[in-house]
């Protein structure tokens, strides 16, 4: 509420994860707001389904057209101390995609995987470059 329209869309990602990655989605036996709940919920969706496979790249492409027009994807390559925490959603894209660690990620979308692990990763190593004095 602090920072109004600014963070709205950050605001709707972390919703968005949760409603379609685990409510929706929730065929693989993932639960809902896992580690919080142990209860599996949702409509089960499968995760290898083309419904989810279809709804995954559709929300990929509209996140990275938002990120870009509002120019929050090069506010991202800027040098900025709150780009460590980004550590916390690259092993969280890492771990499903290379080693199937909670769940197994469909080969179709290894791809947004691996372009958001770049996205992270660049703007860690730009952080943790030494700025010129």
């Amino acid at each position: 509420m602090l920072y109004g329209k600014t963070a709205a869309p950050y605001f709707i990602g972390t919703i968005q994860h949760c409603v379609l990655g685990d409510f929706l989605a929730g065929g693989g036996g993932v639960q809902l707001l896992w580690p919080v709940t142990v209860q599996a919920y949702g409509i089960g969706i499968e995760i290898t389904s083309v419904t989810n496979i279809l709804t995954e790249w559709t929300l990929f492409l509209t996140s990275l057209t938002i990120m870009h027009k509002t120019r929050d994807i090069w506010t991202l390559f800027q040098h900025h101390p709150s780009n460590l925490l980004l550590s916390i959603p690259v092993f969280t894209v890492l771990l499903p995609t290379l080693l199937s660690f909670p769940l197994y990620v469909p080969p179709e979308l290894v791809i947004p995987h691996l372009i958001y692990l770049t996205i992270f990763t660049l703007s860690i190593i730009i952080d943790l470059k030494p700025s010129p004095k």
